[in-house]
């Protein structure tokens, strides 16, 4: 049994392809080293298809990550087995709703209790599961700033589509020609329902404590500090304390 005094518990919480497991474990290992208990929720297909992310109790050492599982309703199969791409990401927004609420109320009676969640920013849906339970929310954008702001600025309607007259011009970025933007908006059309699960990374955003950027500052600088996407930014400078946790 792990026995280690912890200075929080965050649970994170990745979308379950490798592109964005791999940022978020590394975020995970980063929380851990600074003396907190990161548990990082995989699903169960992923866990039965991946065997690194167990953690032996003989083996659980303070500065490890954890791992837990939570179920997006393709346990079996994964995404694969869907019968759409849209009836893919609405079976597992119900269904990982239900289960990662499971697994905070499981770790809730234990003597490490979550404090904060972290989650993928296609995961919106985990912001209500965190207020549900009255837990700190922070956000992570697995993508570089750059690609966040284009996608913010299609949100909010700031950015129309079709692109009728390039480049495409904004605030912090050089002009950008069609081929230089993401393949949703160069291929207008292309798989409808993940182009509408980019545009909902900013649906609630407004209601997380703390928003994470998978970036290198100083060569996103500009576009980070925009003053379209400076919006986003009136936040707390994140820096994990149990001031924060709490």
């Amino acid at each position: 049994m792990d026995k280690t005094e912890y200075r929080g518990h965050v649970l994170v919480v990745p979308y379950p392809t490798q592109g964005h497991i791999n940022p978020l474990l590394q975020l995970s290992k980063r929380i851990a080293s600074k003396g907190f208990k990161a548990t990082l929720a995989i699903t169960t297909f992923v866990s039965t298809t991946n065997p690194t992310f167990t953690t032996p109790p003989s083996t659980a050492g303070p500065s490890s990550v954890h791992f837990d599982t939570f179920s997006d309703g393709y346990d079996v199969g994964g995404f694969a087995t869907a019968e759409s791409n849209d009836a893919c990401l609405s079976r597992f927004k119900d269904a990982g709703s239900a289960s990662l609420a499971q697994l905070i109320g499981k770790h809730a009676d234990s003597k490490q209790p979550i404090d904060c969640i972290v989650y993928d920013s296609f995961l919106p849906w985990a912001l209500d599961v965190a207020k549900q339970y009255g837990l700190r929310p922070a956000v992570f954008f697995t993508q570089a700033c750059a690609v966040n702001c284009i996608y913010y600025y299609l949100h909010h309607r700031l950015l129309k589509l079709p692109v009728v007259s390039p480049p495409v011009k904004i605030p912090g970025l050089p002009p950008l020609e069609i081929v230089d933007v993401p393949g949703f908006v160069s291929v207008l059309g292309s798989y409808p329902a993940y182009f509408q699960m980019v545009l909902d990374q900013y649906s609630n955003v407004d209601g997380v404590d703390f928003i994470l950027v998978n970036t290198y500052c100083e060569l996103e600088k500009e576009v980070s500090v925009n003053k379209y996407f400076a919006a986003m930014q009136n936040f707390k400078e994140f820096t994990l304390s149990r001031t924060h946790l709490n």
